[in-house]
């Protein structure tokens, strides 16, 4: 082959540096998608997520992190620590770090969204639902009608609370409502922390309701409407470069071999978003 002039040579060697160092700014996007809970494969929990989240702030030297959210909610702890987490990483980082809802961030959901720097949401977009809940059912009667005796020996009395197949026991009840008063402070004091005053006096924001994305912006529960790729390209340049991170399905998951514990969390996941009526 014949060989190129010394000059040649010389031109293309500096030409390859230059279209690197000109690439665009970096932005991973992590999706934080479903039900959040401990034990169920492939739904957010703290330790599936943790190894996205370190990649995703760490990877690249990005300008910043984006969370795409689409939760219904879930387990508070969960929520507190993945919460906990992203924060965490921001600040040993220095990487700021935004929300984008798509059809929910609500319950735990929305604490998660409340880990970012701001948030922007569909119009349409589900956000809020701060509040806490517990529900069951009473069996007690049916196994009565049947003949069925129930049989639950204990050491400490309070062992067998709650037990759907006895009757209520008030104070039962009593016990289960400050525990619930006191995660419903907790979930608060994000929201509270985290967004400030940004948040509306003139509503009750607490009650577990939720709004959908031009009143929760009005509510200063969200900073404003609009959608991950123009709002992040408005702010770091066309040339923005989106790196997505995303959690892995479980392997039997991706083939629909699901087991007995995935498809009841599924059906779990199923009754979180009929609440928020999608």
């Amino acid at each position: 082959m014949p060989r190129h002039p010394k000059s040649m040579r010389m031109t293309h060697a500096l030409a390859l540096p230059a279209r690197l160092f000109g690439r665009g700014p970096r932005v991973n996007l992590v999706r934080l998608q479903g039900m959040i809970a401990a034990q169920a494969r492939g739904r957010l929990s703290d330790a599936e997520i943790a190894p996205v989240l370190e990649r995703a702030f760490r990877a690249g030297k990005p300008k910043a992190v984006a969370l795409l959210i689409n939760s219904p909610g879930g387990s508070p702890v969960q929520s507190s620590l993945i919460a906990a987490r992203i924060r965490r990483l921001a600040d040993e980082t220095g990487v700021p770090v935004h929300a984008f809802v798509e059809d929910a961030a609500a319950s735990g959901g929305y604490w998660l969204a409340t880990a970012a720097d701001d948030i922007h949401a569909d119009a349409c977009s589900i956000l809020g639902s701060i509040g806490v809940i517990f529900a069951g059912f009473g069996l007690n009667e049916l196994i009565g009608r049947h003949g069925i005796e129930r049989r639950v020996h204990t050491a400490g009395r309070s062992k067998s609370q709650l037990d759907p197949f006895r009757p209520e026991n008030p104070e039962d009840v009593e016990r289960l409502n400050r525990l619930l008063e006191q995660m419903h402070d907790a979930f608060i004091a994000q929201v509270r922390d985290r967004r400030g005053d940004k948040l509306a006096t003139d509503a009750e924001l607490f009650d577990g309701r939720f709004w959908l994305g031009q009143e929760a912006v009005r509510l200063g529960l969200a900073d404003g409407l609009g959608h991950a790729v123009p709002v992040l390209k408005a702010r770091y340049g066309d040339k923005v470069r989106l790196v997505p991170y995303t959690l892995k399905r479980p392997f039997l998951a991706r083939f629909g071999m699901a087991l007995t514990q995935d498809a009841l969390a599924a059906a779990e996941e199923r009754a979180l978003w009929s609440r928020l009526g999608v």
